[in-house]
């Protein structure tokens, strides 16, 4: 499964892989593929140094990147105090009666909500990027389109490279003007942030707008046949995120969130702006349904939500209430039925490739691998 791209990156699959968890990401660069760790989570730089110091230890010096949550354009002077005040006490009257109504007990004392949007923000953002680019990166993503051009060029200047999230061609042609390298075309079916077009119809039309620049299909992908459908459109690789939340390297801390997504069918999701405030594809749970319901106050814009949310989100997670419990993640987690390792999906992906190009070989009247 290699192309232009994954030789210019020197990975053996043009499978890259974004995950929160630095096992995870190791283990993907391990296996062949391209490990992209998440940094939104990140809100201390010396937590992404600790983890990063991991992944260059246990990487087998294979390349990897690093994916950020930075807006193209900067907001001045406004600190996560200020936006704080801007949630409504109505809103926030909602999240305790919701929590109430399911019995979800409060945090110990002095226990802070483990998960805040301020990952978003680009102060923090750029944090990140002061600790990341101190290590051999080789990609740098951003999910909020592109990134500020001063960021593009301080990445070029280390030789790393830049890709950017897309739902649409226009986004993508955006993102081309803007200096990126590799456009992720992610379609409708993704976890996640995602936007109205489904995969299928997404990806060439990226292809076709930013060509020659490399593009990544991403949403819905979790086969090696898909991979091969998604090289037949274009890419030069494929981005998955789903797929390896239920792997054995992923630490979900959550037995019964990992039975939830074990169990779920591709139509359990739903695209919702509970979490964040825009619509990203998630678990269906009685939270999603609860804010998606007409007779609610209705979510609050990006990053309001997020901040109006993150100490719920927090104790739902901790006590583990299965009614509320869900994450961001796309309709192949109706393919997610076992956990598996990582090196397990990575070879079951090259496996199903080789079926799917001798399939097409075998229509074309040819024979043997291409």
């Amino acid at each position: 499964m290699q192309t232009e791209l994954s030789r210019k990156l020197g990975v053996e699959h043009a499978v890259f892989g974004f995950t929160p968890f630095p096992a995870v990401a190791a283990a993907i660069s391990r296996a062949g593929g391209f490990g992209v760790l998440g940094a939104v989570r990140y809100t201390a730089p010396d937590d992404l140094k600790r983890d990063l110091d991991w992944i260059e230890a246990h990487v087998d010096g294979r390349p990897y990147g690093l994916d950020v949550v930075m807006p193209a354009k900067k907001v001045e002077g406004v600190t996560e105090a200020d936006v704080e005040a801007m949630i409504p006490e109505g809103h926030r009257k909602f999240v305790q009666d919701t929590l109430a109504k399911f019995g979800v007990p409060e945090l110990a004392e002095g226990e802070a909500s483990g998960w805040r949007i301020t990952g978003w923000m680009e102060q923090v953002a750029r944090t990140q990027l002061d600790v990341a680019f101190d290590y051999p990166i080789r990609l740098l993503a951003n999910a909020l389109g592109s990134p500020p051009a001063d960021v593009v060029a301080r990445a070029h200047d280390r030789g790393v490279l830049v890709a950017a999230l897309a739902g649409s061609a226009r986004h993508a042609r955006k993102h081309q003007e803007a200096g990126i390298d590799v456009v992720v075309a992610q379609g409708y079916e993704a976890g996640g942030h995602t936007g109205e077009i489904a995969s299928m119809v997404l990806t060439p039309e990226v292809v076709d707008a930013v060509d020659p620049l490399p593009v990544l299909a991403a949403g819905g992908i979790g086969s090696g046949q898909q991979v091969a459908a998604a090289l037949a459109l274009g890419a030069q690789g494929v981005w998955l995120g789903s797929i390896w939340l239920t792997t054995t390297e992923a630490d979900l801390h959550s037995p019964a969130l990992t039975r939830k997504l074990l169990a779920a069918g591709s139509g359990d999701t739903v695209r919702s702006r509970a979490l964040t405030g825009k619509p990203a594809r998630q678990l269906r749970t009685e939270w999603t349904e609860a804010w998606d319901d007409p007779g609610g106050p209705g979510t609050l814009p990006m990053p309001l939500q997020g901040l109006l949310v993150a100490e719920a989100v927090s104790r739902i997670q901790k006590h583990e209430v299965e009614p509320l419990l869900g994450t961001p993640v796309g309709q192949i987690v109706g393919r997610m039925t076992a956990e598996r390792s990582v090196q397990a999906v990575l070879d079951d992906l090259t496996r199903g490739f080789e079926r799917a190009v001798d399939r097409i070989n075998r229509i074309a009247g040819r024979s043997g691998r291409s």
